[in-house]
């Protein structure tokens, strides 16, 4: 017999043609999860596109005409994600919540997947209640497959699949489905994870800054109670000008200005101290990383000022606006401060000096850096000073300069300290000079 014009056998061609097919499914498989991965890097803090890109790739593996996505919950299965042809979108919107004693719920509550070829009859065999029957009839699907997404052996969402005409999913389609669903539920544990760490971190951040606040409580006080005494002072001033005969308009102005000054002062110490203390979600701000520095070595001035510390700042001019957490970033520069002034307070010869400086080299990485003269770190804590729980000092929970360096590098940058000469340290930190 002749072999055809390539000269293979039918027997190998058929498998080259198997072998084809399932390379083909693999990489629609492997291009599902890409896309699901794809939502969660373009949505790090909301779930629902990620939710929306595992159902809208389900339907794609298998070219169904309906899906749905549910996760467990207390009392029952709740929908977070669903899509239909538009006839079906037109006719029925699935309810919210599946309980878990519903005849659909005992579906969904199954750890193996479940298929049924035809609906309806399985509908009139197993006699669901009539408040369950008539939507389910409504939409005409036909042939329906429930597939679990599990965690360690535990339900956490069932993805459900449905097409309106009896055309049952071959085990392939199954198969393939199942493992889609098991990466989907790495993916989906993963994300919640991260979410559950920057929650902690977000609540470990904002007490840090409550700590770092109540240290700065004195100092704080002090900073308030002069404009307000400035400001009493200068209304009684603008009393005695109107008592004059005739009144002296022109004094009493310019003390009433000078009172509205100093009550700004007070309510920009006031608004600044707010801002640091708030319990917020981290946001992208424009920063004017300049502008943030005065505001917080002027909320420090004090405290300086306490501990006998000259503070100079060397800021660049033309720096760019950059994108990041406006609060957070002000955070670490009050850390760094505080923790130079604190260090300063032992020393007993020599200057006591805090150089704030930044600068930017080319278009690269902005700098900012908080220099002291105090007896500097030593060779054997300089490993260990990024370390949580690590502190040298007597009252200190060593989870300030941690913190700092988790928020510096979640806006991609670095934090590091070097020695100076003849003694002092000098903490610098460097962020992407994005144009926000």
């Amino acid at each position: 017999m002749n072999q055809p014009g390539t000269g293979e056998a039918p027997e190998a061609a058929h498998a080259r043609s198997d072998s084809q097919k399932e390379l083909a499914e693999v990489l629609r498989q492997r291009a599902a999860i890409s896309a699901v991965l794809r939502a969660i890097a373009n949505s790090p803090h909301d779930l629902q596109p990620i939710f929306d890109s595992i159902i809208d790739n389900t339907m794609h593996l298998c070219r169904t005409d309906w899906s749905a996505f549910r996760l467990v919950e207390e009392i029952g299965f709740r929908l977070v994600a669903f899509r239909g042809s538009p006839a079906v979108s037109g006719l029925w919107s699935p309810p919210m919540l599946r309980e878990f004693n519903s005849f659909v719920g005992s579906l969904f509550g199954s750890k193996s997947p479940v298929h049924i070829p035809d609906l309806a009859t399985h509908l009139e065999r197993n006699f669901p209640g009539e408040a369950e029957r008539e939507p389910i009839s409504k939409v005409g699907i036909r042939t329906v497959l429930f597939v679990p997404m599990l965690r360690n052996d535990e339900l956490i969402g069932t993805l459900s699949l449905g097409r309106h005409r009896i055309e049952p999913f071959t085990e392939k389609e199954i198969e393939v489905v199942t493992d889609f669903a098991a990466q989907a539920a790495i993916v989906l544990e993963i994300t919640r994870r991260e979410r559950q760490l920057r929650e902690q971190q977000m609540q470990l951040a904002h007490a840090n800054r409550l700590v770092t606040m109540g240290e700065l409580s004195a100092s704080i006080t002090h900073e308030v109670k002069q404009p307000i005494a400035a400001a009493r002072n200068n209304v009684i001033a603008a009393l005695n000008f109107l008592r004059r005969n005739p009144p002296d308009l022109q004094e009493v102005s310019e003390a009433l200005a000078a009172a509205v000054k100093d009550a700004d002062r007070v309510d920009a110490i006031v608004g600044r101290m707010r801002a640091l203390m708030q319990k917020a979600s981290p946001r992208l701000d424009r920063v004017d990383m300049n502008e943030a520095l005065r505001e917080v070595i002027e909320l420090t001035q004090g405290e300086a000022l306490k501990n006998g510390i000259s503070v100079v700042s060397q800021l660049a001019n033309g720096l760019p606006i950059i994108a990041g957490d406006r609060v957070q970033l002000q955070q670490v520069v009050l850390n760094l401060i505080l923790n130079a002034v604190q260090a300063m307070s032992a020393v007993t010869e020599g200057v006591r000096r805090l150089l704030v400086t930044t600068r930017q080299i080319e278009l690269n990485d902005l700098y900012v850096g908080v220099q002291d003269t105090g007896p500097g770190v030593s060779p054997e804590t300089l490993p260990h000073l990024f370390e949580p729980f690590y502190t040298t000092k007597p009252n200190g929970m060593g989870m300030g300069l941690t913190i700092c360096r988790s928020i510096i590098e979640a806006h991609g940058g670095r934090l590091w300290v070097s020695a100076c000469e003849p003694r002092g340290a000098l903490f610098q930190f460097a962020i992407p000079a994005r144009p926000s």
